[in-house]
């Protein structure tokens, strides 16, 4: 009995660090998207960290409008940024999930 637990316990701890090895590196994992027509560019990290903002020339006559797509563009961004994210996290917490009687219905 003893020894299912300390295994159980050996494999969420091997599972926590590859959770925070998985973060590390969807701090690399570089998304682009922009507005339509391109008048606005993003690039955000997949842990959802914005890098990078490109805004067209001609946005900077129209405040409003500016604020229109940079709006729509950020949320289309961390969206894809979110999912790629929770998508990544979800199969490294799942794979690493022990065997516990009962408990297969969360696989």
């Amino acid at each position: 009995m003893f020894g299912d637990m300390m295994g159980m316990m050996n494999k969420l701890k091997e599972t926590q660090q590859k959770v925070e090895n998985t973060k590390e590196r969807l701090n690399t994992v570089l998304l682009d998207e922009e507005s339509n027509g391109g008048l606005v560019k993003v690039t955000i990290t997949a842990n959802r960290t914005i890098k990078k903002i490109e805004i067209d020339n001609e946005l900077l006559e129209d405040k409003e409008m500016l604020e229109d797509y940079l709006i729509l563009t950020l949320n289309k961004a961390i969206e894809r940024a979110t999912s790629i994210n929770e998508a990544e996290l979800a199969a490294v917490a799942k794979d690493g999930m022990p065997d516990i009687p009962g408990m297969d219905l969360f696989k």
